[in-house]
């Protein structure tokens, strides 16, 4: 059961974490705070100390946390238009990066390495690695679909890729030789197997850089 009254409003789009917090606290992503009441305090510090930092930058999250403490009404969003969803923890869950939007103080978080067996393509070869148990809830561009795997397996493409718990087998790879990877538009990949809960998102951010890339100007040549 959830540690936090909250309601999750305006969804797939454009969705928006509302939560009543009642002498409580939880840590946020930095920036993601659309309001809150005055009886809320917000506190800012780079949690886990100099090596939390690295570790954080190195994932591509904001160095910096947030957390939101005492009672009254906060809300928020992600920084790009997707869905938010709610994972009650107890365990391990891997987030990639970009995906966390806040969760329960008392949650270890950590940076784990991906599992790519080589560097080509950056993103994914870190993860979000968050343990306990407690409340963490996720943002995703595009709607969030949950799939539910019970001793099977199943592929994921690294750019739709939200977070899955960690009970499950995996690593990362490329999909078949280079010429697939360059001709097929594909790159890595997540192999996934056991049981487990899996966290896509149904647009892909590289995909859609891709896509807009050739109708942005040029800059001028000086």
């Amino acid at each position: 059961m959830a540690n936090y009254d909250f309601e999750i409003t305006s969804r797939p789009s454009y969705s928006l974490l509302k939560i009543n917090l009642k002498d409580q606290e939880i840590m946020t992503e930095t920036g993601s705070m659309v309001y809150k009441d005055n009886g809320v305090n917000i506190e800012t510090s780079a949690k886990g100390g100099v090596l939390g930092v690295l570790k954080r930058a190195v994932v591509g999250e904001s160095i910096f946390m947030n957390k939101l403490s005492g009672s009254g009404r906060i809300a928020l969003a992600p920084g790009y238009s997707g869905d938010i969803v709610h994972h009650e923890l107890n365990g391990t869950l891997y987030a990639s990066s970009g995906a966390y939007l806040a969760s329960s103080s008392d949650l270890s978080i950590d940076t784990k390495f991906g599992g790519g067996k080589t560097f080509f393509g950056g993103k994914g070869l870190f993860l979000m690695k968050i343990e306990g148990s407690g409340d963490v809830f996720l943002s995703s561009y595009g709607a969030v679909e949950e799939i539910e795997l019970n001793n099977e397996s199943i592929m994921v493409d690294n750019g739709n890729l939200v977070a899955f718990t960690g009970d499950l087998n995996y690593n990362l790879g490329k999909v078949g030789g280079l010429k697939s990877t360059l001709l097929g538009g594909e790159g890595l990949v997540y192999n996934f197997s056991g049981t487990g809960k899996i966290y896509i998102q149904t647009r892909n951010i590289e995909s859609f850089i891709d896509f807009i890339t050739p109708y942005l100007p040029m800059p001028k040549q000086g």
